[in-house]
Formats: C-alpha cells, sequence, structure tokens
C-alpha cells in the first residue's frame, strides 16, 4: 500500500445478520472521527435492538496515530471485542465502529464459539461496506500580498492544489490541502516564492 494512503467507509453500512444454534447476531459498521461519535452510534443501536442481550464493539480511530478500543459487553473475556478488532485490522480500515448486537438463542455457544460468531459478524459487517480509500493530506496557510497572487494562482492551477478555504483582506490567505508523498515539494516551491509565508497547520 502506499504510504500516504488509507481505507474507510463513508456512510454507514446495511445491517448484517448471522444465525448460530439459535443466536442472532446483528452486524454494524460506522464512519467514526472521535470518541463521541462512537458513543453516538452505540447509543442508536441499543434504542434500535434495546432488548439484546448483548452490544460488543471494537473501533479504531485515526490514520498515523492510532487509537482502538475493543469491548466484550458482558462476555468472555476476549470472546468478542477483540475478534471484532480482528476483522477491522484484516480488512485495513481506519476510522470505524463495528458493533454486534447478540440475542442469545438458548443453546451456550462456548468461548471458541463466540469467539468465530463475532468475527464472522463484523466480516459481514464489513462486507456490506462501501470501503473507500482515501489519501492522507496536510494543510498548508499561504500569506500573501495581492501583487503575488498571479503567481500563486499559476502554481495551485499547474500542481492542481486544493484551495479548502480563502481569505482576500488587507492581504490574502489561503488553506491548502497537499496529498502527503507531495507535500514537501509543495512546501518548497511555496517557500522559496519571493514575498510569500507558508507555513504547516497542525
Amino acid at each position: 500500500m502506499l504510504e500516504d494512503v488509507y481505507k474507510t467507509i463513508e456512510k454507514p453500512s446495511e445491517e448484517s445478520l448471522f444465525k448460530v444454534k439459535g443466536s442472532k447476531f446483528f452486524g454494524y459498521a460506522f464512519p467514526v472521527l472521535s470518541e463521541d461519535d462512537v458513543k453516538d452510534c452505540i447509543e442508536k443501536v441499543k434504542k434500535q435492538h434495546h432488548s439484546a442481550r448483548h452490544w460488543c464493539y471494537a473501533y479504531q480511530l485515526g490514520i498515523e496515530k492510532i487509537r482502538f478500543r475493543a469491548n466484550d459487553d458482558g462476555e468472555p473475556s476476549n470472546s468478542a471485542g477483540m475478534p471484532i478488532y480482528g476483522q477491522i485490522q484484516s480488512f485495513e480500515v481506519t476510522n470505524i465502529l463495528i458493533v454486534s448486537v447478540r440475542y442469545f438463542g438458548g443453546t451456550k455457544l462456548g468461548v471458541g464459539g463466540l469467539i468465530s460468531a463475532y468475527r464472522t459478524s463484523a466480516q459481514l459487517a464489513l462486507e456490506a461496506s462501501n470501503i473507500i480509500e482515501k489519501t492522507i493530506n496536510i494543510q498548508y496557510k499561504l500569506t500573501f500580498n495581492y501583487d503575488m497572487m498571479n503567481a500563486v494562482q499559476r502554481i495551485v492551477k499547474e500542481k492542481q492544489i486544493d484551495i479548502i478555504n480563502q481569505k482576500l483582506e488587507m492581504n490574502c490567505e489561503y488553506i491548502i490541502s497537499i496529498r502527503k508523498n507531495e507535500a514537501d515539494a509543495i512546501f518548497n516551491i511555496f517557500d522559496n516564492l519571493y514575498k510569500v509565508a507558508i507555513k504547516i497547520i497542525d
């Protein structure tokens, strides 16, 4: 994989269903960017399935700095959250939450059976998702006077640079977004341009 590309999903998956020995596992995948997003999505699923026994989940946030969590929600330790997280790793996706809702069917599955069921539920949720590739981008702020507008615009056009935001007041301010692999080269072009200030936005 290119180092400045990552995989994620743009919208929630269709509901998936896996049945084994009477137990039902409903699987969902959601795009998330924060812990608050995760909480909101889990609340929605709990409302929808308020009579279920377990709402197990795993999520991964971040592109270069990864944060993740796996939750068994009352199932035996590591029998639900980690198998779900394993599928997130297997599909190489990030900024994603997968929830698997279990309705107990009367027959105990045992730890091995649970691991297999939650793994399959997560896999089905991911297969029901539209997985897309995105580039890792870096944002810069350009500051320059109006007399430099043509020179800046020429580079923007030539290099097909995305302008995220622009402020044209006493002087000009552009926020530009550059694919990570090309960011250093673009920075140097503007940095060497007379009367143009460029700085990275964290």
